[in-house]
């Protein structure tokens, strides 16, 4: 035994094993002992180094006393790495029936099927989207070249990829989703605000996928009969939904389409994307090839120098834009590093989530990235115009129907590859959450489709202006602070350690319930991450009028300039204050928590 242990009892030791608090607070109960809360234990607890040992089969002794993570490590020495770690997921003891169903239930390790390939493959199938390939082009016009553009969305994948491994880890380890996972930091009821806030950015997107699939269809259709888009889009106008009946059509086609995979569970969404990910490489590369072919080169733009250089119009100015950019570029990915979980769960080791996300999500976003800014390059010299737009390139291309439909259904395979990965997964798992009794994964799913075209998408991109700077920089000042609270609540407070038990339940003694099911600090932490960015999106997206909003530059300058600059770091801003408030609140918690472990000896 490692040193601050009680003495062993003189009785000989059969064997040995280590439970958790939740187990042992199940073994006091059954010995007809009353169970003592956390907050209890560790106040009457005379130090954290204290030992409770309980014989099996028999009343606790007199001198028990408590094991802490830190005493424990002694005993059980921790993972060499983040990448060792072993998979810890087991059935829930005793969990209360209204949090737990089938499909937030752990996922066992015999029922893990995504290897290091099937995660390349997901984040392949998430890259290779419309807005990915218009979010280059957005890179490019706010005048940096090329190089800078790539380099831009290159490195701020690198650093998103950080939160994606960290908060894979976890759903790896213990396979629970994103909203079971929010549990530990939030709170039992509490886990239902980041979860909720996450799965109604999920069903903006996904609306604005769907949209973009449904024009692929409506393009396809047009060019088969030979018809004109933009005439037949004009002449069966509904004016009271902004779109027409015909690519009204097209859309629910394409809404059908997802949600009949999403019916037939995750297992047919990981199909979807291990078979999407080589045809949409194929593609994309074809795409690459007959551009650089047709425009007889790269075109100018990859060689036009930055608007930033000594003389250019926007000189000096290159900061400015480049680090709003990189949280632009964050924000975009932001809420899947939040709910990576989701999806790790199901992988077969923490090496295989390491390997596969590190593998699809830097790599392959700047190889995409480079591609649409060629792309677009070379259409200028093809069509006299830069068009950015790949649904427009691909009508423009007029290379016979066949072409055509080869072509938009490769777009349709990679908005529906990305949609239903992306943005349907998590908010159908964040609207399960909200009553794991009554809702299953398939109801969530819907639920999110149906909201998702509630919001009338086609409207909300009519009007592209504010893609950066309020819409994705927007979402990531909300993102960012939950991301680093549940980063700081796994690694620094739990210390990768769950009581996988206390996930699953609720009351008064159990772990995570904290202040009737919220933890406040929590929440006070998440609230203050946020704070800062909120006077610099009221600026952005016009919620200030625009004459008030020039009387107030005019009159304090430095502190609306103040804000700007806060604004365009939201995410980062969010995340740091969220997780430093946090860590500070939770110092005077004890951190055994589930940590504290109960050594049973027979």
């Amino acid at each position: 035994m490692g040193p601050g242990l009680a003495t062993a009892s003189p009785a000989p030791v059969a064997s040995s094993r280590v439970v958790t608090r939740g187990e042992a607070g199940r073994a006091d109960k059954a010995c007809a002992t009353p169970r003592i809360s956390r907050r209890v234990a560790t106040q009457a607890s005379s130090s954290s180094t204290a030992a409770r040992r309980v014989r099996l089969g028999a009343s606790p002794s007199p001198t028990s006393t408590i094991v802490s993570s830190r005493a424990s490590r002694r005993v059980r020495p921790a993972a060499a790495s983040l990448l060792d770690d072993p998979i810890e997921a087991r059935p829930p003891n005793e969990p209360s029936a209204d949090l737990l169903n089938e499909d937030l239930a752990p996922v066992a390790p015999a029922q893990r099927t995504f290897t290091t390939y099937d995660i390349a493959a997901l984040w392949i199938g998430l890259v290779v989207c419309v807005p990915a390939y218009t979010l280059a082009g957005s890179v490019i016009d706010l005048g940096m070249s090329a190089a800078q553009g790539i380099a831009c969305i290159a490195i701020a994948n690198l650093i998103v990829l950080l939160p994606m491994v960290l908060n894979g880890h976890a759903g790896c380890k213990y396979g629970v989703p994103f909203p079971v996972l929010a549990r530990s930091a939030f709170g039992i009821k509490g886990a239902n605000v980041p979860a909720v806030m996450r799965a109604l950015v999920g069903c903006g997107w996904f609306g604005i996928q769907t949209h973009v699939g449904g024009q692929a269809i409506f393009a396809i259709a047009c060019a088969a009969l030979k018809l004109s888009t933009a005439g037949v889009a004009s002449a069966h106008l509904v004016p009271a939904l902004g779109i027409s009946s015909y690519e009204l059509l097209c859309y629910v086609a394409f809404w059908a389409a997802q949600v009949a995979v999403v019916v037939k569970g995750i297992e047919s969404i990981r199909v979807v994307e291990k078979y999407a990910a080589p045809v949409l490489i194929v593609l994309c590369v074809s795409l690459f090839v007959w551009a650089y072919a047709a425009a007889g080169g790269l075109g100018a733009m990859l060689s036009s120098p930055s608007a930033f250089v000594v003389g250019g119009p926007k000189e000096g100015q290159f900061l400015s834009v480049f680090l709003p950019m990189i949280t632009a570029v964050v924000g975009f990915w932001a809420t899947l590093s939040l709910n990576i979980s989701d999806f790790t769960r199901y992988a077969t080791s923490q090496k295989a989530q390491f390997k596969g996300q590190t593998i699809g999500l830097p790599f392959f976003m700047a190889a995409f990235s480079f591609m649409s800014v060629a792309i677009t390059s070379c259409s200028a010299v093809i069509f006299g115009t830069a068009v950015a737009d790949p649904v427009a390139l691909l009508a423009k291309a007029d290379g016979g129907p066949l072409t055509t439909a080869v072509a938009m259904g490769g777009l349709l395979v990679a908005t529906l590859s990305t949609n239903i990965a992306a943005n349907i997964v998590a908010p159908a798992n964040a609207f399960v959450n909200l009553a794991p009794s009554k809702l299953s994964f398939r109801a969530g799913g819907i639920t999110t489709a149906v909201l998702g075209t509630a919001i009338l998408p086609w409207r909300l991109m009519a009007d592209a202006s504010g893609y950066i700077f309020v819409w994705l920089i927007g979402y990531s000042a909300l993102l960012g602070p939950i991301a680093g609270i549940m980063i700081a609540d796994y690694f620094l407070v739990r210390r990768r350690t769950l009581d996988v038990d206390a996930l699953y339940e609720s009351g008064e003694g159990t772990a995570y319930w904290y202040e009737n099911g919220f933890n406040t600090r929590a929440m006070w932490a998440f609230a203050a991450g946020v704070a800062p960015n909120v006077p610099g999106f009221a600026l952005s997206a016009g919620i200030v009028p625009a004459a008030a909003a020039q009387s107030l530059r005019v009159s304090f300058p430095g502190a609306i300039r103040a804000f700007d600059v806060v604004y365009g770091y939201a995410w980062f801003v969010g995340f740091f204050v969220g997780a430093g408030l946090y860590l500070a609140l939770m110092r005077g918690e004890s951190r055994a928590g589930e940590n504290e472990e109960v050594l049973y000896t027979a």
